[in-house]
């Protein structure tokens, strides 16, 4: 355990009846009144709009699998739970706990978000992410009359900064982004205060571990300043476990059937409720639309190959539990 998060292997399922759990998002980044300088357009088979990746096209994927398994009288051998929160672009801070709860029951676990790139390649492993506050406190005085006597805490921060960005390892996947700063109170005083925030991503528990001991373990280089550190990892990895490996095969499987060329992402640097479901049940996530631009203004879905992705997704919810004859 670090901090209040949790960084767990897979825990066993509660018993009870299997079920499958899809999982889509409302929110969007896109703030009210979009729509009116970027309104929703089709040209060519591709629909332009906010969050049409990010993620609508997902839940209108659940929508048609389910109608279709309705309509062709299909019965999932694993009943279907669709769990649909509003708050996963800021981390889901509310809805975890019961998503948590649900994937502690759950046989699998499928995230609409939309495919990667423009292949729509599948995900089974996402960075873990991380947000710290660090603030340098120092002691202020008049910049020309008592400039000695001061201590900045701006030049503390400027230390800091550079050992944050030292932290970085992009061949480990370790990344350190130092994204804003704020410090000061006016340019004859020499500053009090300096505060940095800073994002955090890394690929496995262990690694995140290690950068978050990093984080807390800065110490001040001026003579009497001080650091202050809070935030934490708050959303663990999605690591490629064999549960998740398991669930793409079987994806790769149905995709050929369909004649769809199915592969894997690699490592995702963006996290997803998906790398909360991972520590508790095996998770396919991507299972979206193809679309790019998520949160940019060329926003886009290929609506073409929707139905594709639609058939795949409905085929994985008749798949057998693991461990039955398929």
């Amino acid at each position: 355990q670090v901090g209040d998060h949790l960084y767990a292997r897979p825990a066993q399922r509660c018993r009870g009846s299997p079920r499958q759990l899809l999982v889509g998002h409302m929110d969007t980044v896109w703030p009210v009144g979009t729509l009116a300088r970027m309104p929703i357009r089709e040209e060519n088979g591709v629909l332009y709009g906010p969050g049409v990746a990010d993620m609508k096209g997902g839940l209108v994927a659940i929508v048609y699998a389910l109608r279709a398994l309705h309509e062709l009288r299909l019965t999932p051998s694993v009943e279907p739970v669709v769990f649909v929160n509003t708050d996963e672009e800021i981390g889901s801070p509310d809805s975890s706990r019961v998503l948590r709860l649900l994937a502690r029951g759950a046989e699998r676990a499928f995230v609409l978000e939309s495919g990667e790139g423009a292949t729509g390649h599948l995900k089974i492993a996402r960075k873990g992410l991380g947000r710290f506050t660090v603030t340098a406190h120092g002691r202020s005085s008049h910049a020309g009359a008592d400039f000695e006597a001061g201590i900045s805490a701006i030049l503390e921060l400027s230390h800091q900064v550079q050992r944050l960005f030292a932290l970085n390892d992009p061949a480990r996947g370790v990344t350190v982004n130092v994204g804003t700063i704020d410090g000061g109170l006016r340019p004859n005083v020499v500053a009090p205060a300096a505060s940095a925030v800073v994002d955090v991503r890394a690929p496995t528990a262990v690694a995140a571990r290690s950068l978050e001991q990093a984080v807390r373990g800065l110490r001040p280089e001026l003579e009497g300043a001080t650091i202050e550190v809070e935030g934490g990892c708050g959303r663990p990895p999605m690591e490629p476990l064999p549960a998740n490996r398991a669930l793409l095969a079987a994806a790769v499987r149905l995709g050929r059937d369909l004649g769809l060329t199915i592969e894997d992402a690699g490592l995702v640097g963006g996290g997803s409720d998906a790398n909360t479901t991972s520590l508790f049940t095996a998770t396919l996530d991507g299972l979206g639309p193809i679309g790019e631009g998520s949160h940019a203004i060329d926003e886009r879905v290929d609506v073409e190959r929707m139905p594709e992705r639609v058939a795949l997704l409905a085929l994985l919810l008749l798949e057998p539990p693991f461990g039955e004859p398929g």
